[in-house]
């Protein structure tokens, strides 16, 4: 198989982590919402992710000051919106009204859940010692929603520039791991 040279700035395309997801937090009384794909699990349990909220973000305050956030799963049926959010700024609009997202009172934070989201998870910012320089924090998930009569969520990935995939084929292969 012959292969081509990639450009490093491409490697991302390769790389992304995981669905994109829709983070809201509030702060000051105003609710948020932006989309994220650079996130990854840490650890299993407590059930830890890593994600990067970059310093232009509006969220970046938000999440900074608060230290509390919600990770929002959304399915491609969402596609419009999630790009939408992502081609915002909150400083300039209220997300949830343009797009018609449903906020929603969590039971553990102050920021809110998307109700139009099939999957929703509580945060709390654990670890904060690489927000300076790289805008990377560390958050404890400290409840989990899930709507049980979504059976086989298609999730939005994003390969960068506009170019996005939903989750394919599911199947299960036999592991150790429980």
């Amino acid at each position: 198989m012959a292969k081509r040279s990639l450009p490093l700035s491409k490697v991302y395309t390769l790389l992304e982590p995981g669905p994109v997801v829709l983070l809201t937090t509030v702060h000051k009384g105003r609710a948020n919402v932006m989309a994220m794909s650079w996130h990854t699990m840490l650890e299993f349990e407590p059930p830890l992710v890593g994600c990067v909220v970059s310093n232009r973000d509006f969220s970046f305050a938000a999440l900074k000051a608060t230290k509390e956030c919600v990770i929002n799963i959304p399915t491609v049926e969402l596609a419009e919106q999630v790009v939408g959010c992502g081609n915002t700024s909150g400083a300039e609009v209220d997300k949830f009204a343009r797009f018609g997202l449903t906020a929603k009172p969590a039971r553990q934070v102050g920021a809110p859940l998307i109700a139009e989201c099939y999957a929703n998870l509580e945060c709390r910012v654990v670890d904060t010692r690489m927000v300076n320089a790289y805008c990377f924090f560390v958050l404890e998930l400290v409840q989990a929603w899930r709507d049980a009569a979504v059976k086989n969520p298609r999730t939005l990935h994003h390969e960068g520039r506009g170019n996005f995939f939903a989750a394919g084929e599911r199947f299960r292969i036999k592991s150790r791991m429980k």
